[in-house]
């Protein structure tokens, strides 16, 4: 891991463990209810589920309501912040299947694991780990969902071929990211200042 690397990622650790502490502050990117309302979660859907991982929702889009999930099926949600993603997914695959959320920031984790106790579903979990270098077998995943962290992780590379790795044939990636509509200004195309360099 380049130095570069390594310092882009311990900003955006920062950022969100800040976002998890507290998700009403101001922070460089949306948090929360109304954020994940305004991407398309249903509002009967956001008020079943607890607060914790509602109200520090940081995603791009409502990927766990749009991706081909199935009951019995074993889904990592890479990236997953607080959980929110992870909780509809749980409850699309049913007591037959399991959820796996994975982040890098404990902070966020332990939001998702009291939005996880406080769901009583049994079929998440929570596991902290680096995106490009999951704690899974090969070829043991039916569904990825990935909800904004490319832009976050300057190896991106690394994480696609982790997702090659874990899928099972046929499994799929379900992923949402932003996309810029115009070139960035020249001097924000590189360095640490801007994640979406």
């Amino acid at each position: 891991m380049t130095g570069a690397g390594e310092a882009l990622r311990e900003s955006v650790r920062g950022a969100y463990s800040a976002a998890a502490a507290q998700p009403e502050g101001r922070h460089p990117f949306p948090v929360g209810a109304a954020f994940a309302l305004s991407v398309g979660y249903p509002a009967e859907l956001l008020s079943r589920l607890p607060e914790e991982p509602v109200n520090a929702f940081a995603g791009v889009a409502d990927v766990s309501i749009s991706a081909p999930i199935e009951l019995g099926q074993t889904v990592v949600d890479l990236g997953c912040g607080a959980g929110l993603d992870s909780l509809i997914a749980a409850g699309r695959v049913g007591d037959s299947g399991t959820v796996i959320g994975f982040d890098f920031s404990a902070a966020m984790l332990g939001r998702a694991q009291l939005g996880g106790l406080r769901s009583g579903l049994s079929n998440v979990h929570f596991v902290q780990a680096a995106a490009e270098s999951l704690p899974l077998p090969d070829s043991s995943i039916d569904v990825v969902l990935v909800n904004g962290i490319f832009n976050l992780n300057p190896f991106r590379g690394d994480i696609f071929r982790e997702l090659a790795r874990v899928l099972r044939p046929g499994g799929r990636v379900a992923g949402a990211e932003l996309v810029l509509r115009d070139a960035l200004p020249e001097s924000l195309q590189t360095g640490n200042a801007n994640w979406f360099s």
